[in-house]
C-alpha cells in the first residue's frame, strides 16, 4: 500500500506538538492538540476542494492544502515563546505571547470556518469536531485574555480578511491555503502591532532596532496594494509610468516612512543608521565582507545569464546551482550571528526591503531595471514559483532571518538563553542553510532510497542530519555564548524531526522548517 505523504506530514506536526505538550504543561497546549486534530479533518475538506477546483481563490498548484503544518506555527510559537518570558519574570511579554498564540488559534479557525462554508456536501463529521475544537479555544480565550486583549486580536482577524482578499485576489496561485495563513496572519500581525504602537507614543520602548522590521513591511505592502491596482487601469511598462512609480516610491519612503520611523525611534533615522554602522571597525569589515559576498551572488546569475544567451534560450539553473546561494547566504549570516547580531538584524531587514522593491520593479516591468530583472530571474524558477510573483530568493531570506527577528532578547538573561536555546538564532542556518542544501544535492546526486511517497531520498535526509549535527559542532567552536550543558538528546532529535518534515511537505520549506526547529529549541 501506497503512503501518502499528507499523513507522514501530519504526523510530524503533531509530534511537535506533542514535544511542546510534553515541554509545557498548560491550557493552552492542550488547545493546541485540539487544533492539531481538527485542522487535520479540515485539510483533507481543503484537499479535495483543491483537486476539483472549486476553492475560492486560485491556488498554488502541485502542493496540497497545508492547513496542518502552517496552523500551528503561531500558536506553537506563541506557547515557546511564553515559557520564556514566564521563567525569566517578564509579564509583559508573557502577555504578549499570550496574544500570539490565541491569534493563530483564531486565524486558523477563520481558516477552517472557510473551507467547512463552501465545502458541498457539508461534512457533518468534521463540522462537529471543529465545533468542539473550537468551542474549547474560545473558552480558554475567555478565561485567560483580558478584553483589551481579546480587542487585539479580533482587530487582527480583522486585517487578516481584509489583506486575504487583497492578496489573494491580486496574487493568484502564488500561495497555498497554508502558506497565506502564514504569510498574510505574519503581516496582519505586523500591521496590527505597528498601529498599536503608533497610537501609544508614550509606552514605545525597546531597541530602535526592531522598529526597522514592521516600518518596512508595512511601507512594502502600501507600495505593493497601491500600485497593483493603479496599474490596473493603466500602463506599467512605459517612461512615464516608471516615473510616477519611483516617485511615488520615493514619497513613500522620504514623506511617510522615515518620519514615522523617527517618531517611533525618536531620532532621524539615517543620523541613527549612520552612528549605528560606524560604531566600531568590527561592523565595517562585516558590511565590505557582505559587499563582497553580494557581489559574488551577482556574478553567479550572469554567469548563468551568459550560459542561456551562449546555449540553449530554455537553459535553466540546476538545483545544485540554487543551493550555491544557500551556501553564500551562510557564509553571510554565520559570521554576523558570531560576532554582531544587531547588525545582522538591520541589515537583513534592509535586503527584505530590497528585495521586495525589486520585486516589484520586475513584476510591474517598471524600467530601466524591470525587464532585466525579469530575464534574469527567470533562470532560477522552480515548481513553487507558478504565480505571477517570484519569491523563491525572498523565502530564503525570511528562513534564514526569521529566528533572528523573533528571538525573544528581552526574556533572555543578558540576551543569551540557556542550553538548546543558545542556538535559536541559528535555526534558520541550521534548517535551511545547511540542512535543506545538504538533503538537497546529495540526494539528487547520490540517494537511491526514495521516501514512500514522496522524490525526497533516505540518503539526502540521513546526510542533512549529519551535516547540521556537524554545524552545531562547529558552532560551539566558534560562539562562546552557546552553553548546550545537557541538551544534546534534545538538539538531535529537533533537528531530525525537522529534516522528517522537510523530507515529506510540499509546502514552501524555507519558512516552515526554521520556525518549526526555532520552536523547538526554545522549548
Amino acid at each position: 500500500m501506497q503512503t501518502n505523504p499528507v499523513l507522514v506530514e501530519s504526523a510530524v506536526v503533531f509530534s511537535v506538538v506533542m514535544c511542546v505538550h510534553m515541554a509545557v504543561w498548560n491550557q493552552h497546549s492542550w488547545c493546541c492538540v485540539a487544533l492539531v486534530i481538527q485542522a487535520f479533518y479540515v485539510q483533507h475538506k481543503w484537499d479535495r476542494l483543491l483537486r476539483n477546483g472549486n476553492a475560492v481563490f486560485q491556488w498554488r498548484l502541485s502542493a496540497n492544502s497545508g492547513i496542518v503544518p502552517a496552523v500551528m506555527v503561531m500558536p506553537l510559537l506563541g506557547v515557546a515563546l511564553r515559557e520564556k518570558c514566564a521563567a525569566s519574570g517578564n509579564v509583559y511579554f508573557e502577555r504578549f505571547s499570550m496574544v500570539v498564540t490565541v491569534t493563530g488559534m483564531m486565524l486558523a479557525l477563520f481558516l477552517s470556518l472557510l473551507a467547512l462554508g463552501i465545502t458541498r456536501p457539508v461534512p457533518t463529521n468534521t463540522c462537529v469536531i471543529a465545533g468542539v475544537a473550537s468551542s474549547a479555544i474560545l473558552y480558554t480565550v475567555k478565561q485567560t485574555l483580558t478584553v483589551s486583549e481579546v480587542i487585539e486580536v479580533l482587530e487582527v482577524l480583522l486585517i487578516f480578511v481584509y489583506l486575504s482578499l487583497i492578496v489573494l485576489y491580486l496574487l493568484p496561485r502564488c500561495f497555498t491555503p497554508g502558506e497565506a495563513l502564514l504569510i498574510v496572519g505574519g503581516i496582519s500581525f505586523i500591521v496590527n502591532q505597528l498601529i498599536k504602537r503608533s497610537l501609544n507614543m508614550a509606552e514605545v520602548k525597546g531597541e530602535p532596532v526592531h522598529y526597522f522590521l514592521p516600518v518596512v513591511v508595512v511601507g512594502s505592502l502600501l507600495l505593493g496594494v497601491f500600485f497593483a491596482l493603479l496599474f490596473c487601469f493603466m500602463e506599467s511598462e512605459t517612461w512615464v509610468s516608471s516615473l510616477f512609480f519611483h516617485m511615488m516610491t520615493a514619497v513613500l519612503g522620504l514623506g511617510i516612512l522615515m518620519p514615522w520611523l523617527s517618531l517611533l525611534i525618536r531620532r532621524h533615522p539615517i543620523m541613527w543608521l549612520l552612528d549605528f554602522v560606524t560604531l566600531n571597525d568590527k561592523r565595517l569589515c562585516l558590511l565590505g565582507y557582505w559587499v563582497l559576498l553580494a557581489t559574488l551572488a551577482t556574478l553567479v546569475v550572469l554567469h548563468q545569464n551568459y550560459q542561456r544567451q551562449s546555449g540553449s534560450k530554455k537553459h535553466q539553473a540546476s538545483t545544485v546551482v540554487r543551493k550555491y546561494f544557500h551556501l553564500i547566504v551562510v557564509a553571510t549570516f554565520v559570521p554576523g550571528l558570531v560576532y554582531d547580531r544587531q547588525l545582522l538584524h538591520v541589515a537583513s531587514v534592509g535586503c527584505l526591503g530590497a528585495f521586495l522593491l525589486l520585486e516589484y520593479v520586475r513584476y510591474f516591468r517598471i524600467r530601466p531595471l524591470g525587464q532585466l530583472l525579469r530575464q534574469l530571474l527567470t533562470l532560477f524558477l522552480d515548481e513553487r514559483d507558478s504565480g505571477p510573483l517570484i519569491l523563491t530568493h525572498i523565502y530564503l531570506l525570511l528562513g534564514m532571518s526569521l529566528p533572528i527577528w523573533l528571538f525573544p532578547g528581552p526574556c533572555a538573561p543578558k540576551g543569551i538563553l540557556p542550553g538548546a536555546g543558545g542556538l535559536v538564532p541559528y535555526a534558520g542556518v541550521l534548517a535551511v542553510g545547511v540542512g535543506d542544501t545538504v538533503a538537497s544535492v546529495f540526494g539528487s546526486s547520490m540517494g537511491e532510497i526514495r521516501w514512500p511517497g514522496t522524490k525526497k531520498t533516505v540518503e539526502g535526509t540521513a546526510t542533512s542530519v549529519f551535516a547540521q549535527i556537524i554545524a552545531v559542532a562547529i558552532f560551539l567552536i566558534f560562539d562562546p555564548t552557546i552553553n548546550l550543558n545537557s541538551t544534546y538528546s534534545w538538539i538531535v532529535g529537533s533537528i531530525t524531526i525537522v529534516a522528517m518534515l522537510e523530507a515529506y511537505t510540499s509546502q514552501i520549506d524555507n519558512l516552515l522548517l526554521p520556525l518549526y526547529l526555532f520552536i523547538l529549541l526554545l522549548l
